[in-house]
């Protein structure tokens, strides 16, 4: 199936040498581009593409509020946001606002479009050093003042939980796998059902639950 891409970025340049990359891939189409959030939001309501590669610093409408605006509306389509800016702000209120993925403009062309795949497939990715800060600040602050879980995780299965609480951690599903000595395969199937029963967006929504309920703290 083929990944329907809009491309949201106010420096044409950007978005001319993304283009130039995704032709020579078969299984990647540009169906639109935009300057801006406001032709972003408008833009993602017509065209219904798959993933929308989201810049943050533009005029008028950010790309924080769009990627809003667009994951609490009807589309589908998964925001991966693509920004020279990095800071903790940036990359907190993106997955706040419902961001399948963050990535830096310095990350090699293919690799953006390997990020791209993967954030269509359902998965969440970020850059390698978001990943870490963003795993630190989470454990690095004073646990929920409940020590009982929220009620949405009474459905799911003991085994369940230990997944979701290795999934916060940062753990791959590789290493998860090691960890329990299960299969990759099993892994899979358990970071599914999580993402089913807790209404979770992706991967990233998981980690932000296992914090919230309690299961990763500093100590642990």
């Amino acid at each position: 199936m083929t990944v329907r891409i809009l491309l949201v970025d106010d420096q044409p340049l950007v978005r001319a040498a993304l283009s130039m990359v995704v032709k020579d891939a078969p299984d990647l189409e540009i169906v639109g581009e935009a300057g801006n959030g406001d032709e972003a939001v408008r833009l993602a309501a017509e065209l219904a593409p798959s993933v929308i590669v989201m810049d943050i610093r533009m005029p008028g409408m950010d790309g924080i509020e769009a990627t809003r605006l667009i994951t609490s509306g009807p589309s589908t389509a998964h925001v991966l946001v693509l920004t020279t800016f990095d800071d903790d702000e940036y990359v907190y209120g993106a997955l706040r606002a419902g961001a399948s993925g963050f990535l830096v403009k310095d990350m090699g062309l293919e690799e953006i479009l390997a990020a791209v795949r993967v954030v269509a497939a359902g998965e969440a990715l970020l850059a390698p050093r978001v990943t870490r800060r963003l795993i630190a600040d989470l454990t690095a602050r004073p646990a929920p003042g409940s020590s009982r879980p929220p009620l949405a995780l009474t459905a799911i299965t003991e085994r369940e939980q230990e997944v979701l609480t290795l999934i916060g951690r940062g753990l791959s599903n590789t290493e998860i796998a090691e960890h329990l000595h299960l299969s990759v395969t099993t892994i899979k199937t358990y970071v599914t059902r999580l993402l089913s029963k807790l209404d979770a967006r992706d991967r990233v929504h998981l980690v932000i639950l296992a914090y919230e309920a309690g299961l990763v703290t500093a100590s642990r």
